[in-house]
């Protein structure tokens, strides 16, 4: 009992579950802004994927990083807008729509991997971000080796839970947003473009998603490899409700699943091989699914959520 607290209580393990917790915020974000205008994105795995292999393939082929990142959130938001143009002017199923850009972005990402490695049997390597350690901040006791040494796009990703957070509830656009989400009808009367409004949104929100898959081979690894995103995707589509459509328990939601899958490694070590590791790999997706549960109770679903808009109808 005394490890595990030892494990909870050490700055190393929620620095590692913050650089865990990382792709999940962007995901989350990204889901979160287009569920907030209406749409369901469940394209969001393939986007991962693609994204990944963007930002990877763009580094690889000798850009830098940051462009790198920027040439992700490209390719995510041209995904984001062939889902938005089917769903939205033409009301097809947000869900069939999500899965067919989901397998046809990952399709994509294999393939184009493959034509240009042909010959590759190992994954070759790029120089990804390095931790940066701020001036003054990393020093600080407990607190400044898990929030002030981290990579480049963590810092992003916690700034952009503030930012979305101050567009939705601080701006005239993020109030025609979450009135787009909630009341179609409504927001139209009021003069507002509801198509341009959601195409814009389902872009913004699979950017970030694609920018969630960058971190993967831009950050936390130094390669691109097949299944690589391995499920982080539906995550995020969970983690949304967990957070009731809100930024900021989005962040927390990310967190706590980043802090199950830490603990479950460090659990593997304390059972020295007693327990099948299988067990263990199941543990954070089976504590999520537990505080979805417990969370989702109270969940203030948009009204307007998968609800086809045709201009002009009540």
């Amino acid at each position: 009992m005394s490890e595990v607290l030892d494990i909870l209580l050490a700055a190393s393990f929620w620095a590692a579950a913050l650089r865990i917790a990382t792709p999940l915020v962007f995901g989350t974000l990204g889901e979160l802004i287009c569920e907030r205008a209406g749409v369901l994105n469940l394209g969001i795995e393939g986007i991962f994927t693609a994204g990944a292999m963007a930002g990877w393939m763009w580094v690889y082929q000798g850009g830098d990083l940051w462009t790198g990142v920027v040439f992700a959130a490209g390719v995510g938001a041209a995904f984001g807008l062939l889902h938005a143009l089917l769903t939205v002017p033409l009301g097809l199923s947000q869900h069939v729509t999500g899965i067919g850009v989901t397998l046809l972005a990952t399709s994509l990402s294999y393939f184009t991997y493959r034509m240009v490695l042909p010959n590759a049997s190992t994954p070759p390597r790029i120089e990804p971000f390095q931790p940066v350690a701020l001036p003054g901040l990393s020093d600080l006791p407990w607190i400044g080796p898990v929030l002030f040494q981290q990579t480049p796009l963590t810092y992003l990703a916690l700034a952009a839970v503030a930012v979305t957070a101050w567009v939705l509830y601080r701006t005239p656009l993020g109030l025609a947003l979450r009135a787009v989400g909630e009341n179609s009808a409504a927001a139209e009367a009021q003069g507002l473009d509801v198509v341009a409004i959601r195409l814009g949104a389902v872009m913004a929100g699979s950017a970030l998603m694609a920018v969630g898959g960058a971190f993967l081979t831009m950050s936390a690894f130094n390669a691109f490899f097949f299944e690589m995103v391995a499920g982080r995707g539906w995550v995020c589509v969970a983690l949304v409700v967990f957070a009731s459509w809100r930024p900021g328990k989005a962040l927390l939601g990310a967190l706590l699943f980043g802090a199950f899958d830490a603990f479950q490694v460090r659990l593997q070590q304390l059972a020295g091989g007693a327990v099948p590791y299988q067990i263990f790999l199941m543990l954070p997706y089976l504590l999520s699914v537990l505080a979805l549960i417990a969370m989702s109770r109270r969940a203030a679903v948009p009204k307007a959520l998968m609800v086809p808009y045709r201009k002009g109808e009540r």
